[in-house]
């Protein structure tokens, strides 16, 4: 509920504060007294798109302030709480427009954006009136309002859509990868095939490379130490032996002088039998197979080829044999695939179809109620030979469902029936956006429903009906109606008035909050004009005693 409006410095408002109560709130006022600019300064605070230049000439800075009660379950503590801002039960709104354009909010001292703000005003304040197409008249919501008067659960048809396109998205994707590979069938069953007979591994190319290196440099010595082992096997070791046993045959003759040469000459024949020994070693560890050189070569070469074609390093080539292996078993099973994701589509299509049908079916029969209600409601407000109707149009399919639905009127019998604010005369809308809004109005807890004018057009006994209709609306909640209607300003539980004074040469507006003998003299004042008569005010008195 809005519990008051601080308005400084707006257009002609110098300093305004107003306490609103719950029920039926009336501002009545002459034409151009400043009732619009109320609304304005109310739409600036919510964040609503509007007048540009709305700072009092003279002024440096406009501001409004507007405090709301918020009941427990009030939806604009989930706006809060998502904005993080603190949630209490008193919400303060602020907003600030400087004269050089710059605007500024707060919500609870807090700053804030205007989108923040407007995300707010759509839980707190509904507008109404002829030239309103945020609300009832805007086609594109009446869906909505017609799910909100059924009190249509709509989890499960967005959840089975979320399900129906994801598993649409899935098949999708499924299809695509499989184009994709089919596209590559001849190549990937040619390179799987040549890497399975190779079957490479890690680190192989590095041990094949190492070991032709060795094969090769064993395959240049060879030749040298072969020559070596056959000089060492059949030149030195045979004179060595002849010259040890002539020797050996004559050191005992020459008194101890060979003892030194023989020495030495049986340790050379000992090293010369351990390098015979060492050469021999050496020759038997380089014999090796040509052939071998050979395989080894292929194989080593064979491994450097697939690298190079695949565009990877010889060490790698096991773990691209295995993408491309496991990119062949996705073609193969692929198919098998496909079918189980068809059946999955085939599902959440038909599980969605179903649930749209159905909802469709809801709709249907809260449209009849809505017609029927809406006809109940238009016959008191001398309407009873029009005729409203809930229209239903095939939609594309989505998350609330496959239906258009469209508020239509026809004024006269016989005649087409069409768009409420293409059909209806301003007086006739008017009374036609009431009764939607009497029909509605169970289903828009928590919100201070504003009229602007909605009574135009119409007087006497309608207008009354229109009155009554305002007062059934406010029996639960918090309306705000500006009026010219005499009849409408007698059924408010709460009366204020609007005029304009000159100070100083400056014009200004007031808001004064009326008591009973004030709201006779208003009351008179719009029933007669400004001559005020005692059959004015007479019957004036007869209003508010009927209201």
């Amino acid at each position: 509920m809005l519990r008051s409006l601080d308005i400084r410095d707006v257009l002609i408002i110098d300093r305004l504060e107003l306490a609103f109560q719950p029920g039926l709130n009336v501002l009545t006022g002459e034409t151009g007294a400043g009732k619009s600019i109320l609304l304005d300064a109310l739409g600036f605070v919510l964040g609503w798109r509007g007048r540009a230049d709305l700072v009092r000439t003279g002024a440096a800075q406009g501001e409004v302030i507007a405090v709301f009660d918020l009941s427990p379950g009030h939806p604009a503590r989930a706006v809060l709480e998502a904005a993080g801002i603190e949630v209490e039960d008193d919400l303060i709104l602020r907003r600030t427009n400087s004269a050089d354009g710059r605007k500024t909010a707060y919500i609870n001292d807090r700053r804030a954006s205007g989108e923040v703000l407007r995300d707010l005003s759509d839980t707190l304040v509904e507008l109404h009136g002829q030239h309103d197409d945020r609300g009832l008249l805007n086609p594109r919501g009446h869906r909505q309002l017609l799910d909100s008067f059924a009190a249509l659960d709509l989890s499960g048809l967005r959840s089975a859509w979320r399900a129906r396109s994801d598993a649409l998205r899935d098949l999708a994707e499924a299809e695509a990868r499989l184009a994709s590979i089919r596209s590559e069938e001849d190549f990937l069953r040619h390179a799987v095939t040549e890497l399975n007979k190779l079957d490479p591994k890690p680190g192989e190319e590095a041990t094949l490379d190492s070991a032709r290196r060795s094969m090769q440099a064993a395959a240049r010595i060879r030749e040298d130490i072969s020559r070596a082992h056959t000089v060492l096997e059949q030149g030195a070791d045979p004179a060595m032996q002849d010259a040890l046993r002539w020797l050996n045959g004559t050191a005992d003759k020459a008194e101890g002088r060979l003892d030194a040469a023989l020495a030495a000459l049986e340790r050379a024949m000992a090293e010369l039998s351990e390098a015979q020994s060492g050469v021999e070693a050496c020759l038997a560890s380089l014999d090796f197979d040509e052939s071998a050189l050979e395989k080894l070569e292929e194989r080593l070469f064979a491994i450097r080829a697939l690298a190079r074609k695949h565009g990877v390093l010889p060490d790698d080539l096991g773990g691209h044999a295995g993408k491309l292996r496991d990119r062949l078993e996705a073609l193969d099973g692929g198919e098998r695939g496909l079918i189980r994701l068809r059946q999955a589509a085939a599902l959440a299509e038909a599980d969605y179809a179903r649930r749209a049908e159905a909802m469709s079916q809801a709709r249907r029969l809260a449209g009849e109620r809505l017609d029927r209600a809406m006809a109940a409601e238009l016959a008191p407000l001398k309407m009873e030979r029009a005729v409203f109707r809930t229209d239903f149009t095939a939609a594309q399919p989505g998350p609330e469902g496959q239906d258009e639905v469209t508020f239509t009127v026809a004024t006269n019998p016989g005649a087409p029936a069409g768009p409420l604010n293409r059909i209806a005369s301003g007086g006739e809308l008017s009374r036609f956006l009431l009764a939607l809004k009497v029909c509605l109005t169970g289903q828009t807890p928590g919100l201070t429903l504003i009229f602007d004018e909605i009574d135009r057009g119409v007087g006497g006994a309608t207008a009354d009906a229109v009155g009554r209709r305002l007062a059934q609306l406010a029996s639960g909640a918090q309306v705000l109606v500006v009026t010219h209607s005499p009849q409408v300003a007698a059924l408010g539980a709460h009366h204020w008035r609007v005029e304009k004074r000159v100070v100083d040469d400056i014009t200004l507006s007031t808001v004064t909050p009326l008591d009973r003998k004030a709201r006779i003299e208003e009351i008179a004042r719009m029933l007669a004009g400004d001559t005020i008569t005692e059959a004015a005010r007479a019957a004036a008195r007869s209003l508010l005693a009927g209201g």
